[in-house]
């Protein structure tokens, strides 16, 4: 047995799963799941080809490969970061420890965006903080006709959302560099929406989990995690037309407090809608 906690023996992809999820079981929150996307990485199969393959022989390479990122994964790294991407909206996007780590929960984000833009709408949306691309990259696949400008400060960050549309052929994404609004000069919108930094900076949380491994700046919010948003809303007014939408993801026991403050900066039409565990984790409002 090797440090990665391998038998130094030929695998079949079949065995090679069942030791990489016994492996795991200590120290990942799905074991499993990591396993068949490590052995799916490493051996470059679908997830139908893990099943059918299950009795083909992982190569000297593949061992040793699966080796390396099973002892990665073991101290913690994401699964993300070891493959190198992940799915989201039924779209592979290049990730890196530059950006966040797309998350199922942002999906939401996207739906109630699509909920409110017309199909055959020329809308112009911008997407703040845009990370790896995930929202503004979505949306811009499924409402083609829009125009969506995804703005990030980062520059590091920049360039893995520059590849992903690039990835996915897609043209009716701009790209600028800079603080949130503060790229968008003259710009109307008939949307904005962001999943902004929104942890508190004493949150536990940040010491645990895949989030140890992700970029600060992409988490922390200031001491009660709500200063992007602040920021967001009190700008936001200045670029909207009258009746268009601000949708913002925040944390699961932040919905009363984010309301509030859209109420008082004159906000209307406040809803919030819950994620796949019942807490309330996205709100829009109209300007």
């Amino acid at each position: 047995m090797n440090a990665a906690g391998l038998n130094r023996t030929s695998h079949t992809v079949g065995a090679a799963l069942e030791t990489t999820t016994r492996v795991l079981q200590s120290t990942s929150p799905t074991p499993r799941l990591d396993a068949e996307v490590l052995l799916m990485h490493v051996c470059g199969l679908d997830r139908s080809g893990l099943i059918a393959r299950g009795h083909a022989v992982l190569t000297d390479a593949q061992e040793r490969r699966l080796e390396e990122m099973l002892a990665r994964r073991r101290r913690g790294e994401p699964i993300a970061h070891l493959t190198g991407t992940r799915e989201f909206w039924s779209m592979e996007f290049i990730v890196s420890p530059a950006t966040l780590i797309p998350r199922p929960e942002t999906e939401l984000l996207v739906e109630m965006a699509l909920t409110r833009i017309p199909p055959d709408s020329h809308w112009t949306i911008a997407d703040l903080g845009t990370g790896s691309g995930a929202i503004a990259l979505a949306l811009a696949r499924e409402r083609s006709h829009c125009r969506i400008i995804a703005t990030e400060i980062s520059s590091a960050a920049l360039e893995v959302a520059r590849a992903n549309a690039g990835k996915f052929s897609l043209a009716n994404v701009e790209l600028r560099h800079g603080d949130w609004l503060s790229p968008l000069a003259d710009d109307v919108l008939d949307m904005i929406v962001s999943n902004p930094p929104y942890v508190c900076a004493s949150d536990p949380h940040l010491e645990a989990g895949d989030v140890r491994y992700e970029p600060r700046q992409a988490l922390i919010a200031g001491a009660d995690g709500l200063d992007a948003i602040r920021q967001i809303a009190s700008a936001a007014g200045r670029y909207l037309k009258p009746g268009a939408w601000l949708l913002l993801e925040h944390g699961w026991d932040q919905a009363g407090v984010v309301s509030g403050l859209l109420r008082r900066l004159g906000y209307h039409d406040i809803v919030c809608s819950p994620d796949l565990a019942g807490h309330a984790r996205l709100t829009g409002c109209r300007q």
